[in-house]
């Protein structure tokens, strides 16, 4: 009797809990989400791909969530400024912080006030887009390996421009000279706008940039490709190689994703995820950002989170290995 007694007890238990889960008291907070304004936060300043996706995302998700949608811009101290807000913010999800590549190559290189991992759950990987190494016309090599063959020539007097130190540009450099076992010098710009003249000029050799940025110069005979930076070519530029197809296993891409403080209730983390991909779905959407050479992503919250973790880990070898310091 006993037995059946405390089996009587358990399930009567279960069956409040399941009863008490559909009470209107114990709705999940997706149901009521959101209940005020939405503020996007933008880390940088107005202008640039980030903005023009923080716009796409307003225009849409405010008609989604039927409540207006703030973008806010919080630029300094690459990037973390504005995740360090989002990071202090009540963790309901209306307040949302937009991440570039910055969000995992900042742990390695400079001291932040919150802890990337631990502070903040992703929402969903956004973007990425293709990165490219370019060439002053004159530059004797013409794809990577002859690169590699001419900066082993001359160790040390090769040079190449970046957007600024830090940056996934100048990190991709960094790593085809771990790679590739080459010696090249950085030379970081504020933005890469002052960087095209140098290297058009052929002061600096080569430039590594976002490749929709590049492709005007390139197309305009002003720079030559070398190399695309991603694992596959880029649908926009397929005639353009990547780096990997000789130096296998290489991949850097700029990456853009969305997210929140780690203390967001999982259900409302899991209701910004697809109202963000839905958004990503869209026909308009779509097109607007493959004329920025962005190429839609919209994973899972455990995917962006997985791939955060991933390449932390992977720029903290570079760094280490590179001895670099942000400037």
């Amino acid at each position: 009797m006993k037995i059946q007694f405390g089996m009587t007890i358990r399930l009567l238990a279960a069956i409040g809990v399941a009863v008490g889960g559909m009470l209107p008291g114990a709705a999940s907070q997706a149901q009521t989400f959101p209940s005020k304004p939405v503020h996007l936060i933008v880390p940088n300043a107005p202008g640039g791909a980030i903005d023009i996706m923080a716009r796409l995302f307003e225009q849409h998700l405010r008609g989604i969530w039927t409540q207006p949608v703030v973008v806010e811009y919080k630029p300094g101290a690459g990037t973390a400024l504005g995740t360090e807000y989002v990071g202090r913010s009540t963790p309901d999800g209306h307040t949302v912080g937009l991440v570039v590549t910055s969000h995992v190559i900042n742990p390695s290189i400079r001291k932040l006030p919150f802890d990337t991992v631990k502070d903040f759950s992703g929402v969903t990987m956004t973007a990425v887009s293709e990165i490219l190494i370019s060439a002053t016309p004159s530059f004797e090599a013409n794809n990577i390996a002859e690169l590699i063959a001419l900066a082993k020539k001359r160790p040390g007097k090769l040079s190449y421009a970046s957007p600024g130190s830090g940056s996934s540009m100048h990190f991709a450099g960094e790593l085809l000279k771990q790679e590739a076992r080459i010696d090249i010098l950085h030379v970081p710009f504020k933005g890469s706008g002052p960087a095209y003249p140098e290297v058009m000029a052929g002061r600096i050799q080569l430039l590594i940039d976002p490749l929709f940025s590049s492709m005007p110069y390139i197309n305009g005979g002003k720079l030559k490709p070398i190399a695309i930076t991603g694992p596959k070519r880029a649908a926009s530029a397929p005639a353009i190689p990547t780096v990997a197809e000789t130096v296998p296993g290489f991949s850097v891409m700029s990456i853009f994703g969305v997210v929140v403080p780690s203390a967001t209730p999982r259900d409302v983390v899991n209701k910004l995820n697809g109202d963000f991909v839905k958004v990503l779905r869209l026909p308009e959407v779509r097109k607007r950002m493959s004329e920025l050479a962005l190429e839609p992503v919209g994973n899972t919250p455990e995917q962006f989170d997985a791939l955060i973790r991933s390449e932390i880990d992977k720029w903290a070898k570079v760094v280490k290995a590179a001895g670099i310091k942000n400037d």
